[in-house]
This record gives C-alpha cells, structure tokens and sequence, in this order.
C-alpha cells in the first residue's frame, strides 16, 4: 500500500460549518478547515517524521496492544514526561485551532490508523488529567472515516454518525464528553491510513 502518495484520493467534505443539536451534544464540525493542499502537506509530514509507537490498554483481566498508534506532543512540565516537545508542524496547527475556536491548548494526542483494522472502542475521555466538560478540538488527516456518538444515559436520543474528512475540524466542548461517548468502527473495506490529532488542554497533577 502507498502511504505518501495517495492523497489525491483523500475528500475534504462539503460542509464548511456545522453545528448539531442533541441534547447534553456541544459539537462543532467544519469540513476543509485545513485546505486540500495543506491537509495533504501535514498528512505526509506526520505520517513520515511522527516516532509512532504502540501502546498498551487493560481489556478484561489483561493487557492488549491498542489497534493503532499514537504520539503524544506537549510541555513535559504538565503533560508529563513522556511528552514529545512540539515541532514546528504541530505549532502552526495548534495556532490555527486556537484562532478558529478562541481556546487555548497545551497539549496534543496523534492518533494513527493504519487500515480499516484499527479503530477505537466506546468510550469517552478521562477526567483526571483534562478535568469535567473539556474541550477538545480535533483534527482528521487522510481517509475519510465515521465517527460515531452515542449518548451514556438517554437511550431514546439516536446515535450520531460524522464523516471526519481530510482536513476536518471537529470541536467537542461543554457537556459532550460527560454525557457522551464515541468510537470509530472497524471496517472491512480498504482503508488508507488516517491521522487524527485531538489538542486538549492537560493540568499538572499536582495543581488537581
């Protein structure tokens, strides 16, 4: 499979702002945020300088491998030790968040999906370092890939299906990931490789 030569094939979406109305939801979607040319930039740049690695999680009664890849970028002081100090890509695409959502970040999670194999289970994102209603702003380079929402508690609200797109931007904020949960699907189609980026803005432990 190509990895640096496919992103003619990559689609921007077609909805340049995009607000959803569910309850406990705050979620911003704006396709082409980063334009075609530039997405294709950052996408090579990252998939070909990033130090990728594995990682493990708890399932069950064990440890299993993660089905993808991760980096994590930010100030060591409060993202902690295993931080990578930012480059100068990941600066420029921090700036352009924060002046499109008027946040601030500190801190930023690479996410590496390799093929239609990797995904992310259910879940939401844990408190103890980003604290309760966090806003989270992330970004999608490469193949195009669903991304799902299901309320925690209301069964009678339905789920929500989002195409991130190459090039997406996607805002979580307010009561989003306290009341919410996502995942994106395995798929057995071919899948080129996605990026995703998820800014956040961590606390030091001992400031919790």
């Amino acid at each position: 499979m190509t990895l640096f030569n496919d992103t003619d094939l990559f689609t921007v979406g077609n909805s340049p702002k995009r607000y959803f109305d569910l309850p406990d939801l705050h979620l911003m979607q704006f396709d082409g945020f980063i334009p075609k040319e530039d997405a294709d930039h950052y996408y090579t740049m990252l998939l070909q300088d990033t130090p990728w690695k594995h990682y493990q999680m708890p399932m069950y009664d064990k440890m299993v491998t993660a089905p993808r890849m991760i980096a994590w970028y930010g100030e060591q002081e409060e993202s902690g030790e295993s931080a990578q100090p930012w480059t100068p890509a990941l600066l420029q695409l921090r700036q352009k968040v924060e002046q499109e959502t008027g946040l601030k970040f500190n801190a930023v999670l690479l996410n590496l999906y390799r093929d239609g194999n990797d995904s992310v289970a259910w879940h939401s994102d844990k408190e103890h370092r980003i604290r309760r209603n966090p806003n989270i702003a992330s970004l999608t380079f490469g193949q195009t890939r669903p991304f799902r929402f299901r309320h925690k508690t209301d069964k009678e609200v339905e789920q929500l299906e989002i195409p991130l797109h190459h090039g997406t931007l996607l805002l979580m904020s307010g009561t989003t990931n306290t009341f919410w949960e996502h995942h994106i699907p395995k798929s057995s189609k071919l899948m080129l490789p996605r990026i995703n980026l998820t800014f956040r803005r961590v606390y030091h432990l001992a400031t919790l």
